[in-house]
């Protein structure tokens, strides 16, 4: 792919300004058409566009534009980048080692199984795999179901954790919070756990009521006793 050119109209200004290369030179390296070039230089076009020096980007040498200021026929030549940057690759389906691809089915069914949020989009991005696939593990339709086992596809390098955390994470937006029993929560109430707590407030108070009485009757024989003994000292 051919070096492009960054800021044509914003080089075009400073070549303007500051070189004495010809219209048709300046519209050959920038893009442009000449009157474009020529309506720059008398002011009537890009007037909020501020020059930018192609020689600090490095897109043109201080050589290539004395050449060309030497000779009006010397058309000038972009300068090859110092470093090259890759073309992003077209995001497509994730390819798969043939020596991995038997492990697909069972990675296909250990995520429905653990992950049921994930649809069979993301499903087919995390492995590499069809649409058709995936629903005939779901159904249990699949020709070779009966020998399939539940296996983690991070575990079997299909992917990566931190592409199925992502994954999970986008499947899990606008979901409903889980209830109860889909957690299999096993705690009590707790309305029963305060009935429980009065209730033992209620025996704690009998038990000292059952004390208290104990005392006052122990009291009341003692008092009967005493005339006797004084009756006795008497005689």
């Amino acid at each position: 792919m051919a070096q492009q050119l960054l800021m044509p109209k914003a080089t075009a200004i400073w070549l303007v300004d500051n070189t004495a290369l010809s219209f048709d030179q300046i519209a050959q390296f920038c893009k442009l058409h000449p009157l474009e070039v020529k309506a720059i230089a008398d002011g009537e076009a890009a007037q909020g566009i501020k020059g930018l020096d192609p020689i600090a980007t490095g897109q043109l040498s201080r050589d290539e534009i004395a050449r060309a200021e030497a000779n009006p026929n010397h058309k000038l030549k972009i300068s090859e980048p110092k470093v090259r940057v890759p073309e992003s690759k077209r995001r497509g389906p994730r390819y798969t080692p043939v020596s991995k691809r038997q492990d697909r089915p069972n990675a296909i069914l250990w995520l429905v199984r653990n992950h049921p949020e994930l649809k069979d989009a993301q499903i087919s991005r995390l492995v590499g795999t069809t649409k058709s696939t995936i629903e005939q593990i779901r159904d249990r339709t699949h020709w070779n179901s009966t020998n399939l086992t539940p296996m983690d596809p991070v575990t079997l390098g299909l992917c990566s954790q931190i592409d199925l955390d992502m994954e999970v994470e986008k499947a899990s937006k606008g979901r409903p919070l889980p209830t109860a029993a889909e957690l299999g929560a096993t705690l009590q109430p707790a309305q029963e756990t305060e009935k429980l707590g009065f209730s033992y407030d209620r025996d704690d108070e009998k038990e000292k009521e059952i004390d208290a009485d104990a005392v006052f009757a122990k009291l009341k024989s003692l008092k009967s006793t005493t005339p006797d003994d004084d009756d006795d000292d008497r005689y």
